[in-house]
């Protein structure tokens, strides 16, 4: 997991060098405190000559005292210092190394959203929403805890170990070797837990994403639920998956606690041995009452360490098994990139289109076959055709939603894979039939991607739009907030400030994919006048499944399973019979039973 990390730990070089000379500081000064509680212990045991120690050469034969008050004042004054020392060193040391997780958490944060806005449309339409904010929220906390108290407490425990047994060893070597030996008996355990613990944390990442798209496809299709009366079914299917859930984290914590009991145990044995073997040592006068003090206090700043051993392998082991996750994500490379991109110093585009043999497939099915049309600057081309005909396809090439091969899509004479994206959609306004707002306010929605336009040509998209009656009717007008915190809008107001965010941009190339077919005619017909205006000058490609919307477009194709069967005006269509004529006759005939 650390290759994908290190840019992050080297540009926080400064963070973690400093957390981990505060880590050693820290250190010092708490294994500086034993030593003093024995030489206080040894100091006062009878039949002790108090000069033989250095605390009392250095500072108690020089304060008039009785000689035990003395020693009391001086030893306590010596520890409560040390201790002091070692609770400041303690806080930085946390201080540095948690801040410098949460830097690293904001940057790859940013980078991981920053990511996915570079991925392509196709990625969006077959993941899960609500697994990406899993890996966006939860993993990304995994991972922070390995970069934070993961560590830190390594760290912290390696230092630990550093300073505490080598004076161990020096109060007496077979002690500490006997009170070690459990240790082997934890990192057998840990050893051979520590592979359950990844793989089962990976499972309970990928089921928590499981019930975070479950919840959230659930709620954004709540009325298609209460409308076929599955909310008990819903309910049903979101329990199974809460279980399955409860059942992998319980059988984590059944693995945790063994591996936390072994730690416990192997604590337990220590202590044991170090009262059966160190009491004898005392009692054989091998061992002083001090040194034996010292020895205990020496093990009791190692239980920490040790019991954190298996908490940090069960952070370290969540945090790889998160990282996997977000490098998934991480490796998906954006299908469509600026690579063989060559701007040429033209940031303007004129709107002339040309399909030459254009021949498109989606995971290797047809969609569309040898599409061959040319549109000239400031033509309105209609495209008409059944459902999953390819309309929507063809225009959504026109942006590179989606990628295509050399040589068979022309803007300007400019094959489109010459183009930048940015320069290339900065000159096309898109409006679809399912049209996404955010949740801000209504003025927001509008100007979104522009900036800063002015008050006039704003109330022009407005208008264009045929939206500002409805705008003069909220309670904030403008201001008025949309979406989950605010009103709700009908489906022909969401395409209405659809289109007029589209026109406020005055693009070279304007696409209108089924934009009007939640609007009724009257309003269709508002809004058509009013772009015409603005058609006149501009490249516009009009989709619909209304021959009433294209009929008046300069030409018109007709797709059916991804081919061009028929082109002409509206008026050449009608008199070839074809399927335009066909559609076009079905549609009045609906229109006059409509009116009876």
């Amino acid at each position: 997991m650390f290759k994908r990390l290190k840019p992050y730990l080297w540009k926080y070089r400064v963070y973690w060098i400093s957390g981990f000379v505060l880590v050693i500081l820290k250190n010092l000064f708490q294994s500086t405190g034993p030593q003093l509680v024995r030489e206080a212990i040894d100091t006062l045991a009878p039949g002790t000559d108090p000069s033989t120690f250095p605390l009392y050469n250095q500072i108690i034969h020089s304060v008039e005292l009785q000689l035990g008050v003395a020693i009391v004042v001086a030893y306590i004054a010596a520890y409560l210092f040390v201790e002091l020392l070692h609770g400041i060193f303690l806080y930085l040391m946390r201080q540095t190394l948690i801040v410098m997780s949460r830097k690293i958490e904001y940057d790859l944060r940013s980078d991981f959203f920053s990511h996915l806005q570079k991925l392509h449309v196709q990625f969006f339409q077959y993941a899960k929403t609500g697994d990406l904010m899993s890996r966006l929220t939860n993993d990304l906390a995994n991972v922070r805890e390995v970069l934070g108290p993961g560590i830190m407490y390594t760290a912290n425990t390696i230092v630990a170990f550093i300073y505490v047994v080598p004076m161990m060893i020096h109060i007496s070597p077979m002690l500490t070797l006997l009170a070690f030996l459990p240790l082997f008996l934890l990192s057998f355990a840990v050893g051979r837990l520590s592979g359950v613990i990844m793989t089962r944390s990976q499972k309970v990442q990928e089921k928590l994403s499981d019930i975070s798209s479950a919840a959230q496809e659930n709620f954004s299709g709540i009325r298609v639920v209460k409308s076929f009366v599955q909310e008990a079914t819903e309910i049903k299917k979101f329990e199974n998956l809460s279980h399955e859930y409860i059942q992998l984290n319980m059988s984590m914590v059944r693995i945790r606690g063994i591996m936390m009991s072994s730690v416990i145990l192997t604590i337990g044995l220590s202590v044991a041995v170090l009262l059966w073997y160190g009491g004898s040592l005392v009692i054989d006068g091998v061992m002083t009452i001090g040194e034996f003090t010292a020895f205990n206090f020496y093990l009791a700043m190692l239980i920490w360490p040790m019991v954190a051993v298996g908490w940090v392998i069960n952070i370290f082991q969540r945090g790889s098994a998160s990282m996997k996750r977000m490098n998934a994500i991480f490796d998906e490379q954006p299908a469509i990139s600026d690579k063989n991109s060559q701007n040429n110093g033209h940031s303007d585009i004129a709107g002339k289109i040309e399909f030459r043999n254009l021949n498109f497939s989606y995971r290797d099915i047809p969609v569309l076959k040898n599409i061959s049309i040319c549109i000239q600057p400031g033509m309105t081309l209609g495209i008409v055709g059944a459902t999953g005909s390819g309309k929507s396809t063809l225009v959504n090439l026109i942006p590179r939603l989606y990628a295509i091969p050399d040589g068979m899509l022309f803007i300007d004479d400019r094959d489109i894979n010459t183009i930048p994206v940015s320069v290339l959609r900065q000159h096309i306004g898109m409006v679809t039939q399912d049209n996404f707002l955010f949740s801000d306010t209504i003025y927001q929605n509008i100007v979104f991607g522009v900036d800063n336009p002015p008050t006039d040509q704003v109330i022009w998209a407005v208008d264009t739009a045929q939206l500002r009656g409805n705008i003069e009717d909220f309670p904030e007008k403008y201001e008025t907030i949309i979406g989950e915190r605010g009103i709700t809008l009908s489906g022909g107001q969401k395409q209405r400030l659809a289109i007029a965010r589209a026109v406020i941009r005055q693009p070279k190339i304007l696409i209108l994919d089924d934009a009007l077919s939640s609007v009724d005619t009257h309003t269709e017909d508002e809004i058509l006048k009013r772009l015409k205006v603005l058609m006149e000058d501009r490249t516009t490609l009009l989709v619909s499944h209304r021959i009433q919307t294209v009929k008046h477009a300069d030409s018109i194709i007709v797709l059916k399973d991804g081919a061009i069967i028929e082109t002409g005006t509206h008026e050449e269509l009608v008199e070839q019979k074809g399927t335009y004529a066909v559609m076009y006759e079905r549609q009045l005939l609906e229109a006059e039973v409509a009116n009876i």
